[in-house]
C-alpha cells in the first residue's frame, strides 16, 4: 500500500532561499491593479510624421488649444496642419514648449527659423540651443526631455553627421544630425517646487498615473512578504544590493548596483554622468 509522508511547511526565514509570498514588484509586472490610468488621457504626444515638406522645407501650423493631460505635469498643445495630400487638415498633439499660445504659428521643417515652438533638425541648430522633445533616432517624433519644466541642449556638431547634446540628467548624448526638437524648453516648469504638504495632495497626483503610492517600506513589512522584512528594530539584515539574475521574490534593493553610497568629489561626478 502507498504511504505518503506529510512534511511540515517551510518556514519563512530571514537567509537565502526562503520561500515566502510573492513580493509586490513581482505582483507589478503581472499588469492588474498596477496598469496605468489610461482612460481619460488625451493621446500620444509627438511630432510630425517626417514627410518631404520637413526634410526639404517647412510647414506651417497654428495652435488650436492648449491642454491637460492627465497623469502628465506638462500641458499639451493641439496644432493644426493643412494636409500636404489631401483638401483637409490634420491635428497633431505636441508637448507644449514654454511660451505657447493658442493662434501661435509654429513652422516644422528643416528651413524653419531658431524660434520657441518651432520644430527643426538638430544639425540646423547652433551650438548652445536650447531643445525640448529631441528624438532619439531620424522620425522616432521624440524621445528625450520631454517632462515638465525640461530642456536639453545642442553641445557641438561632429564631422560624422553626428550632434552631441546634453540631456536633463546631464548626461552627454551623440544622436544623428537629422534628428528633430523642439526649440525651447518645456511648459510646465516649476511644479515641484511648491512642496505637497498633505497625503490628499499625494493621493490625487497618483490616482490618475498609477497605482503607485502610497508605498509600504521593505523593512517594515514581515519576512514572508519581503527580503527586508522582520527582525526586532527596522533594519535590512544584509547587503542591500542584489546580482542581476537573482530569482524574482529576492531581487529588491539595489539591484546589480555598480557602487553605492553618495558621489563624493566633482570628478567621480562628472565621469559618472559623462558615461
Amino acid at each position: 500500500p502507498l504511504r505518503w509522508r506529510v512534511s511540515a511547511c517551510p518556514v519563512a526565514t530571514r537567509g537565502e532561499g526562503a520561500m515566502g509570498r510573492v513580493i509586490r514588484a513581482q505582483r507589478k509586472g503581472r499588469g492588474s491593479v498596477f496598469k496605468s490610468h489610461t482612460h481619460h488621457r488625451k493621446g500620444a504626444a509627438k511630432l510630425r510624421a517626417l514627410d518631404y515638406a520637413e526634410r526639404e522645407g517647412y510647414i506651417k501650423g497654428v495652435i488650436a488649444d492648449i491642454i491637460h493631460d492627465p497623469g502628465r505635469g506638462a500641458p499639451l498643445a493641439r496644432v493644426e496642419f493643412r494636409s500636404a495630400y489631401k483638401y483637409r487638415k490634420v491635428h497633431e498633439t505636441f508637448v507644449a514648449s514654454e511660451g505657447m499660445y493658442t493662434g501661435q504659428a509654429v513652422y516644422c521643417g528643416k528651413k524653419a527659423q531658431l524660434f520657441p515652438g518651432n520644430v527643426m533638425p538638430v544639425g540646423e541648430m547652433p551650438p548652445g540651443t536650447i531643445i525640448c522633445n529631441v528624438e532619439h533616432k531620424p522620425a522616432d517624433r521624440g524621445s528625450f526631455a520631454r517632462a515638465s519644466g525640461d530642456f536639453a541642449q545642442v553641445i557641438n556638431k561632429l564631422e560624422n553627421g553626428k550632434v552631441r547634446i546634453r540631456l536633463p540628467s546631464g548626461m552627454k548624448k551623440t544622436i544623428h544630425s537629422k534628428c528633430r526638437a523642439m526649440v525651447g524648453i518645456v511648459a510646465g516648469g516649476g511644479r515641484i517646487d511648491k512642496p505637497l504638504l498633505k497625503a490628499g495632495r499625494a493621493y490625487h497626483k497618483y490616482r490618475v498615473k498609477r497605482n503607485s503610492w502610497p508605498k509600504v517600506r521593505g523593512v517594515a513589512m514581515n519576512p514572508v512578504e519581503h527580503p527586508h522584512g522582520g527582525g526586532n528594530h527596522q533594519h535590512i539584515g544584509h547587503p542591500s544590493t542584489c546580482k542581476r539574475d537573482a530569482s524574482p521574490g529576492r531581487k529588491a534593493g539595489l539591484i546589480a548596483a555598480r557602487r553605492t553610497g553618495r558621489l563624493r568629489g566633482q570628478k567621480s561626478f562628472q565621469k559618472l554622468k559623462e558615461g
